[in-house]
């Protein structure tokens, strides 16, 4: 049994403890390890990270500590843990329903809610949320956590949100808060207490901008508050105190001083008490001692007694106070954006808050812009200069936290540990329709227009001017709130929320121009509201008051309107301050301008009046500000006429008025009503403006919808508005399309229901009255007026008129709102009878209508008063009729069908439980529109509808990612599996007449479920949710096939093959499906899978077992005796072999029982097929196919699983096995044998833990294996499975060879091919088929620069294209590629490969390697220890031995040794000369396929004459390259090579190092020089026996000649080998020559000791290569002409760089061997080159072969040694003998010399014998390296004359001829050639 997952204790109160367990445990096996192989460190953290919070919520979960609140969520972000964690790891999502404590949904649950919450969980991050409902309230806790006080004395903090729009000025959105700061030192204690914290409630959505267009910001503005001293006048008159002494005002004061500082407290404007703190920062005891002067001194000259004061006519000069004097000013200033906290719910979070203050000084003015500075700018307006960090208060630190959702009561409550005795501070205004009864009135003072300029009213005088004696720098506000007769109103101030009232308030003190912008609270009795006013003050420092200010709150019968206000200033005298008659005489003056204009223009220019400028906001239950409001309230005492007026204006009070007042409004409404009832224009306008009231309960700033009902519930007593309500709504029903009253009436269907609620209950109140009086009839008549309504509405809806479509919708969108309303009067079978009805009026809607029809009845099927009994039997009954048009079949897949059938689902799937009878055509229907919907495609989508909606439109999500799912289909699939919970095949028999067609729609529409057609495979809990499903509706269907399409064996005929067919590839795809192999899966999903569907296999086996034997006859006696089988044959062989593969793939399954059907089903098959053909060919080919396809697309695990089920089928047929030559039992063996290779070949292929080089030997293995089984097209397959191995790898050679393996199945004719379809071919004839192959072949060769498989593959091709198809086209085409394959050739810089000897010992082995021998090919550059190491990547368990006998065959045991092509000396191109290199490696290496190994060398010291060596030689099966780089050795023979040979192999060996090591150095590899140098010190080294020049011993002395014979000794006969070793020293001699003048330019040390050593060592081949050239002292005709054999026509275009040298050529000198100097060449004198008679007789035989073999060698890549433009730096000195032919050696000379006078140069060099050469050189130093050499000088004389008169065309003919070594640097670049190689062709003739 699978271990499905611990199950602990806690799992059943607490599932998510266990849900974290398996999913942690899962994420730790599975992917934590792969991550970080993967190097995916980013995902790696986020998983840390949930893994981290997932553990913490576990144990959160365990212990039990947490509140409901926290734990409900706490579940929910633990269960969208999981889903992120699942998405990013194995993008498999499983559903857990937080809102069951995270349960694991399983199939015992609503399909429709695992649906929905599978698509959000898939496709959304976290839990989908409707619009945050804008009635919700939100709070916020701050709590001063820390203040970073600098010895500021007791100053004062206050905290207020403030709130601001784009464009607006900052605005206070609540109350302040107050805190008295301690001393620092007390601060911490002081911290926890819970003082320094309040709640801001009350917050709406419209407040914190969540409205949709709202921009709204949020702002939590901190002030800082201290008291300051004034300074005096003397002092201002002697000069105020600079700004250091300023600084001071604020320290707090030492404790030798105790009291206030007597520091004189210098000002820069009227809010802010000084400039930053520190901006000089000099000696604080000079500063102290500074300011103690100034103020002893101040004090003693100037008592502050003295100052001036305000004046009048009088003299009214009241007393003041004396000594240090002090004001409260604002010293600082913080701010922080909290509408991200608000708006996300922030629980908890802490920030610092920068303090800030003014400065004038721009250097110290910060340059910041960002919020914070922006908004205190527009706090402190009128401050000039910019902002600097404070540094007496440098920034306080608050913690906030967010509360959503409840009232602030309701939070505190939940809440306890937090929110004890917290402190709360209002918001100023309603958060919606007020709950509690409130009278409140904020009013916010905002500054005093007022100047040294402006004029203060007087009422005696008008106007008179501010007293002089007043600075106006200590500007205050004190307010009282008084009644008329002067009398105080007590304690009804509040300038915080958490303070007591007070009766007077003063504000901080400004300068003039600055604003106070202070918001106090006033709560007065509601008595003494209409007879109050304000009073107000302003006073200049401590002095008495200057002006007086008052506003009325009452005003013409109503509170004063919100808003701005102006208030007058009156000079203060006893004129104001009298009372007359007991009434305060300012009351007597006017309070504000006579003009209410825009004063802020002109407010402080001269003349104007000085003001105060206030705003008011009146928040209240009890008074309003609505005159009109008022009335109405009053209507009693209005008249009738005007009562119909004001109830006309109705619509004009202010939506707030009514919410304030709505009871009372409701009140005088129905109360005009009931008094004008019978008048039409009364009820009508009563009835309108009921209708305007609740409406604004639809508003969601009020939520004014609960208190309406509440009223209309418990408060409302009108019980004769009844019939007014009545007959008002049938009056706009009479006239729907009226304009006048269709605006009125779709008004009124908004608030349908609330009307009927009212109507309905004042029919209550009536019949109470009526029971009173004795009457009881009324209740027929009743139910027959309202019913009227509902007529009313049905001919409405029936109505076709376009202009009613507004009204129709309305009524349909609301009328299931006002059914449950019903109920008081009517019983609920009535109330069905109407809702019906009403539906059939509905009948003939069109367009959209029919959306919010569909929509009505699914929210008539959730009604309660539909939900039980008769009445829920007769909705369920009716609801098909009612949807039937509108899902199903259609015409056409339009947006709004599709928008139907979702509504239908939702409809069906809440009555889904309930059904009987009315299954069956649900089903059917839920079929057809599958059906209809999969046709039109899925695309891909970028957002998200929710799952069975009830409304419309539809709900949206956005969703990252673009993906592929369908919202009906997942809706269809749902409500088929809900369908299918009960049997319905009986139903289903019943319903359909075409049984055949129903059941081919349903299983498609099965198949496309369980395949993902509806919704991503990635769906899990809803993917396995549907397998078992659909697992029970094939059972129904097998139910009705069996009853209806099951003949009996006398009417086969009849039986329905495709049908059964499809049911049964319905079942099998259900029962393979790989959401079920549990065995596979890792814990959590393997638990999930478990607890959703349990075994759906174990099911599906037995429906399998069921369904197939029923499809069977039964079986005789004999053939259960003989096979054990009951049914058998039948209608079971119409799908053998079809069903055969299904049902092989069910035999390799894990699960038991579901194998053991699957293996019986199959003995079946094989039974029923010898039966009929005596053979089971046609299954084994179904079996290969199948099981090939199964492991191609599948992992499947161990080999041993994979064989349970052969043993099993071996044991069905036991009966069998006792008569071992029955042919049945003798054919089960063979392909049972069969079956078993295969599956091993599979098996091997197709694992995980081999390597790439194992599988390409298991791929061959398996290719010979289906080869032989004649399985064409699964062999292709493979061919190319390996060659896109082999490419993948970058063994292109390999590839093209295992491509070629494809290609071989064709023949090259016009027969057709079949097409393939993997890989993918069309349909076309054999010789394209394979001509195609070649062509993809030979790309793969080229690649691989395997020259001669692309060699080879040409030629074929182009021979058919010569003599098959005669299409000479591509024969052109493909000799071309074969020229510039040739051309690659001689460029070829490819390295060999290295080839090693593997030996395979030990019985470890399978038996296809044991004891057998294969050579490798390795990289070029791969070495033996790298080699050994991947041999061990292969074999693991192997261990590496050396030579020798294995003692153990038990075990692996693995021998490598190193081998070489072997070359045989005998190949023709040992015979020719001046071959490349390259060209070398290709002719002998290229292809190997025999490997040689030196065993044995015999090097004695007798010499080399009797030196040889013995070989060991391997012949591999085939050559190389392999497809597996890999061949067998097939033979193994022992080879001595004798001297000869050996000399000729060695010295081609050590000719290719030192050629190799050049080709390094030319490449610039330093490292190269020395190993060049030991290379040639090894051959030229005459004392040495290793130099191959001791090699020339084994050749033939040449025989004595006559001096007068035209033979020369050299010319005489040499076998093949000796001369091969003639050749290979020429080689050699000529590699070293172009060697040294490679290393001559690193001039390496010794190099002329070389030098001297190879002149020596090698005299012969250099004499050979030196031939002695004739002198003729004719005098020569032309200037020098080379010997030039005749030109091919190619070799024309070259003859220019022969040209003769003409008259203006500089002079040259030929120093000749014998010591005559040749004449120079001057403008009269011309050399001509001197005839030399017929010498091409006495050429060599060798130097003829030699120049014969290399004569169209023409090589120019960098590392070939020809005459190309860039190698011409320098040649040897034979070069000149052979090209200057009138040169004659005569004497031999010891060195060479070099010299040059003026423009000719002279070079001499030295030869081997002793000779010296002539050195030709030009003068005028041009580079000659761009010339080209000739290489056919095939015929001996050919003048060649040019005329050119450049002297540069000189040295270009010079550089060919090899002149311009040494000393010659400057006239040209050195040609890298090999002297004897590149530059013989003109010794041959000399």
């Amino acid at each position: 049994m699978l271990k499905i997952g611990d199950e602990t204790p806690t799992s059943s109160t607490e599932p998510l403890v266990d849900e974290i367990a398996s999913c942690l445990r899962e994420w730790h096996s599975k992917n934590l390890h792969e991550l970080l192989l993967t190097r995916r460190y980013a995902v790696l953290d986020q998983t840390a990270l949930l893994i981290n919070q997932l553990d913490l919520a576990r144990r959160q979960l365990l212990h039990g500590v947490l509140t409901d609140r926290e734990r409900d969520l706490i579940r929910e972000t633990t269960v969208w843990n999981l889903v992120a964690g699942n998405k990013m790891l194995s993008n498999e999502i499983i559903v857990r329903d937080p809102k069951q404590r995270g349960r694991l949904l399983t199939y015992g649950d609503s399909i429709a809610d695992i649906s929905s919450l599978q698509s959000t969980m898939s496709l959304l991050d976290k839990t989908p949320t409707t619009h945050v409902d804008p009635l919700y309230l939100y709070h916020l806790l701050v709590e001063l956590k820390a203040c970073a006080n600098n010895n500021l004395n007791s100053p004062t903090m206050t905290l207020g949100l403030f709130t601001q729009r784009p464009g607006e000025p900052l605005k206070p959105l609540s109350e302040c808060f107050s805190v008295d700061l301690p001393p620092q030192d007390q601060f911490d204690k002081l911290v926890t207490s819970g003082k320094f914290r309040t709640l801001y409630t009350d917050l709406t959505s419209a407040d914190i901008g969540e409205k949709i267009g709202s921009d709204v910001e949020i702002y939590l503005v901190v002030r800082i508050h201290t008291k300051q001293l004034i300074e005096s006048s003397a002092l201002t008159s002697q000069g105020r105190l600079g700004r250091e002494g300023g600084n001071q005002s604020l320290q707090r004061p030492t404790s030798s001083s105790p009291g206030p500082s007597p520091g004189i407290g210098g000002r820069q404007s009227l809010m802010w008490a000084q400039r930053q703190f520190g901006s000089t920062h000099r000696s604080r005891s000079r500063q102290d001692s500074k300011l103690s002067r100034a103020v002893s001194n101040a004090n003693s000259t100037t008592p502050s007694g003295s100052r001036s004061r305000p004046s009048t006519r009088e003299g009214f000069r009241p007393p003041t106070q004396q000594g240090p004097q002090h004001v409260t000013r604002t010293i600082g200033i913080g701010a922080m954006n909290v509408k991200d906290i608000v708006v996300q719910s922030i629980t908890s979070t802490e920030q610092n808050i920068p303090i800030w203050m003014p400065t004038k000084s721009q250097a110290e003015a910060t340059s910041e812009t960002d919020y914070q500075t922006r908004l205190i700018r527009d706090l402190v307006a009128g401050q000039n200069g910019g902002l600097v960090r404070s540094k007496v208060i440098d920034h306080v630190r608050l913690g906030v936290s967010s509360f959503v959702g409840m009232e602030a009561d309701e939070i505190i409550v939940q809440t306890p540990t937090l929110l004890q005795n917290i402190s709360k501070t209002s918001k100023i205004g309603f958060p919606g329709a007020p709950k509690k009864p409130r009278s409140d009135i904020f009013v916010t003072m905002s500054a005093a227009n007022l100047s040294s300029q402006t004029l203060l009213s007087q009422p005696e005088r008008g106007q008179v001017s501010i007293p002089s004696g007043l600075d106006l720098k200590n500007l205050q506000l004190t307010i009282e709130v008084r009644k008329s007769s002067g009398e105080r109103i007590e304690n009804c101030i509040f300038p915080y929320s958490n303070e007591p009232g007070k009766t007077a308030w003063k504000t901080p003190a400004v300068n003039s121009g600055e604003p106070w912008n202070q918001v106090v609270k006033l709560i007065i009795p509601k008595e003494d509201v209409s007879d109050a006013h304000l009073i107000m003050s302003l006073i200049d420092g401590p002095d008495f008051p200057f002006a007086i200010s008052w506003m009325p709150l009452w005003d013409q019968g109503a509170f004063i309107k919100d808003g701005s206000h102006n208030s007058l200033l009156y000079l203060y005298d006893k004129n104001i301050a009298i009372s007359e008659n007991g009434r305060k005489a300012y009351l007597s003056y006017p309070w504000e301008p006579k003009a209410k204009t825009n004063t802020s223009s002109d407010e402080t220019s001269p003349g104007s009046l000085a003001t105060l400028r206030l705003e008011t906001y009146l928040c209240s239950t009890v008074f309003s500000q609505d005159q009109i409001l008022l009335d109405i309230l009053k209507w009693k005492h209005q008249s009738q006429d005007d009562l119909a007026n004001l109830l006309k204006r109705f619509v004009f009070v202010s939506e707030i008025e009514i919410v304030k007042l709505v009871d009372e409004v409701f009140g005088a409404l129905f109360g005009i009503m009931s008094e004008y009832s019978g008048k039409d224009e009364y009820e009508d306008l009563c009835f309108d403006a009921l209708v305007t009231v609740l409406g604004i309960g639809h508003d969601r700033r009020f939520n004014l919808g609960p208190i309406m009902d509440e009223y209309a519930d418990a408060r409302f007593d009108y019980p004769s508005a009844t019939p007014c309500l009545i007959r008002s709504f049938n009056r706009l029903l009479a006239q729907p399309g009226d304009p006048k009253k269709s605006r009125r009436l779709r008004a009124t269907f908004k608030v349908g229901r609330q009307v009927v609620k009212f109507i309905l209950n004042a029919r209550e109140s009536q019949k109470v009255k009526e029971a009173d009086v004795g009457i009881t009839a009324n209740q027929p008549n009743f139910k027959r007026e309202l019913t009227t309504i509902f007529t009313g509405l049905e001919g409405l809806m029936q109505d076709s008129s376009p202009v009613l479509v507004g009204s129709k919708t309305l009524v349909v969108q609301h009328m299931h709102t006002w059914l449950p309303e019903l109920t008081k009067s009517f019983s609920d079978e009535e109330i069905f009878d109407i809702a019906s009805s009403y539906l059939s009026a509905c009948a003939n809607v069109q367009g959209r209508l029919i959306l919010y029809k569909l929509v009505l009845i699914a929210n008539i099927s959730n009604l309660d008063i539909f939900r039980f009994g008769a009445i829920r039997s007769r909705l369920i009954a009716s609801t098909p009729k009612w949807i039937q048009p509108y899902w199903g079949i259609a015409q056409q897949n339009s947006e709004q069908w599709r928008e139907q059938i979702r509504l239908c689902c939702t409809i069906v799937s809440t009555q889904a439980n309930e059904l009987g009878s009315e299954i069956a055509p649900y089903f059917l229907k839920a079929v057809q529109s599958y059906q209809l919907i999969e046709g039109g495609g899925r695309p891909g989508k970028d957002k998200l509808s929710m799952l069975f909606p009830v409304s419309y439109p539809f709900p949206t999500k956005p969703i990252v990612n673009t993906t592929d799912f369908d919202e009906p289909l997942i809706e269809l699939a749902s409500l088929l599996a809900q369908l299918a919970r009960r049997p319905i095949g009986a139903q289903l028999a019943k319903t359909v007449d075409d049984v055949t067609t129903t059941l081919f729609s349903i299983l498609e529409v099965i198949r496309s479920v369980l395949t993902g057609g509806a919704y991503p495979q990635s769906w899990l809990s809803l993917h396995v949710y549907h397998h078992k499903s659909c697992l029970h509706i094939l059972e129904s269907v097998f139910d009705l096939m069996e009853e209806k399409l099951l003949p009996s064996p006398d009417d086969a005929e009849e039986f329905n093959t495709e049908v059964w067919s499809s049911f049964f590839l319905t079942l099998l795809i259900l029962v393979r499906s790989d959401k079920l192999t549990l065995e596979t899966f890792p814990e959590q999903k393997r638990r999930a899978v478990w607890k959703i569907a349990g075994d759906v296999r174990e099911q599906g086996a037995i429906l399998l077992r069921k369904s197939w034997e029923a499809i069977g006859w039964d079986s005789s006696p004999e053939e259960q005796a003989r096979y054990g089988i009951s049914r058998l044959g039948g209608f079971q062989v119409q799908y053998v072999p079809g069903r055969v593969g299904a049902i092989v793939e069910l035999c390799l399954s894990v699960h038991e029982g579901l194998r053991g059907v699957a293996v019986r089903i199959l003995q079946t098959m094989i039974v029923s097929e010898f039966a009929i053909s005596e053979d089971l060919e046609a299954i084994q080919a179904e079996m290969i196919n199948s099981l090939d396809l199964m492991f191609k697309s599948k992992h499947l695990g161990e080999g041993v699983s994979q064989k349970l089920f052969v043993n099993e089928l071996l044991d069905l047929f036991e009966n069998l096995a006792q008569i071992p030559e029955d042919p049945l039992w003798q054919a089960v063996k063979n392909m049972i044998t069969v079956v078993d290779e295969l599956l091993d070949l599979l098996s091997a292929v197709h694992s995980t833990d081999t390597t790439e080089a194992l599988r390409i030997m298991h791929t061959l293995q398996l290719m010979e294996f289906l080869k032989d089984m004649q399985k064409q097209d699964v062999y292709i397959r493979y061919v190319h499975q390996l060659a896109d191995i082999q490419s993948s790898l970058h063994n292109n050679a390999e590839a093209g060879l295992a491509l070629r393996l494809h290609a071989d199945l064709y023949d090259w004719n016009s027969s057709l091919v079949p097409p393939l379809a993997d890989p993918a071919f069309p349909e076309q004839t054999s010789f394209e088929r394979k001509e195609q192959l070649y062509f993809e072949m030979i790309k793969h060769y080229e690649e691989g620069a395997a020259w001669g498989s692309a060699l080879s593959s040409y030629r074929e091709l182009a021979r058919h294209y010569e003599h098959n198809i005669y299409d000479f086209a591509k024969l052109a085409r493909t000799q071309r590629s074969m020229a510039k394959i040739y051309e690659s050739i001689t460029k070829w810089e490819k390295h060999m490969p290295r080839y090693f000897r593997v030996i395979y010992r030990g019985l470890g082995f399978p038996p296809n390697l044991r004891d057998k021998q294969f050579i490798f090919e390795g990289g070029s550059a791969e070495r033996i220890s790298s080699f050994t190491d991947r041999m061990r990547q292969q074999h693991p368990s192997a261990q590496i031995v050396p030579a020798g006998d294995i003692d153990s065959m038990e075990g692996q045991y693995l021998q490598i040794f190193p081998v070489s092509p072997h070359r045989d000396l005998e190949h023709h191109l040992y015979q020719q000369s001046r071959v490349p290199h390259s060209i070398k490696e290709f002719v002998l290496s290229s292809q190997p396929s025999r490997f040689a190994v030196t065993s044995k060398r015999h090097s004695p010291a007798s010499g080399v004459k009797d030196q040889w060596i013995e070989k060991t030689i391997y012949t591999t099966s085939e050559s190389f390259p392999t497809i597996s780089k890999r061949s067998e050795i097939i033979a193994i023979n022992v080879a001595r090579l004798s001297p000869l040979q050996t000399a000729v192999e060695r010295t081609s060996r050590k000719t290719a190092e030192i050629a190799g090591l050049e080709k390094r150095v030319i490449d610039e590899d330093e490292s190269a020089v020395f190993s060049l140098m030991e290379a040639i010190k090894s051959s030229v080294d005459p004392a040495s026996v290793a130099s191959v020049a001791q090699y020339r011993q084994i050749l033939p002395e040449p025989p004595t000649t006559d001096t007068n014979s035209e033979e020369t000794p050299e010319d005489f006969p040499l076998p093949p080998l000796q001369n091969a070793l003639r050749l290979a020293l020429l080689d050699h001699v000529s590699t070293i020559k172009h060697a040294f003048n490679v290393l001559s330019r690193h001039n390496p040390p010794d190099l002329s000791t070389l030098t001297e050593n190879f002149q020596i060592s090698f005299a012969p081949e250099l004499s050979y290569l030196t031939p002695q050239p004739e002198y003729d002292p004719s005098p020569p005709e032309t200037a020098y002409t080379p010997l030039s054999p005749p030109l091919s026509p190619s070799a024309h275009q070259h003859t220019d760089s022969f040209a003769t040298i003409t008259r203006s050529a500089p002079q040259l000198s030929l120093s000749l061997p014998n010591g005559a100097p040749t004449s120079p060449i001057t403008d009269d004198n011309t050399l001509q080159r001197p005839q030399l008679g017929d010498t091409s007789k006495r050429s060599s035989r060798l130097s003829l072969n030699f120049l014969k073999g290399g004569s169209n060698t023409s090589a120019n890549s960098k590392g070939e040694r020809s005459s190309s433009a860039k190698d011409s730096d320098s040649v040897s000195a034979s070069t000149v003998s052979q090209r200057a032919e009138p040169a004659i050696a005569s004497e031999p000379r010891p060195s060479a010399s070099t010299s040059s006078t003026g423009q000719g140069k002279t070079l001499s060099l030295g030869n081997a014998s002793g000779r010296s050469v002539p050195a030709i050189n030009g003068g005028d130093g041009t580079d000659g390296s761009k010339s080209k050499s000739r290489e056919d000088d095939t015929e001996p004389d050919r003048p060649v004359t040019a005329h050119s008169s450049r002297s540069g065309r000189v040295k270009k003919r010079l550089s060919l001829l090899g002149i311009g070594n040494g000393g010659g640097s400057k006239l040209g670049g050195s040609l890298r050639r090999r002297a004897g190689a590149g530059d013989l062709s003109g010794m041959a003739e000399e």
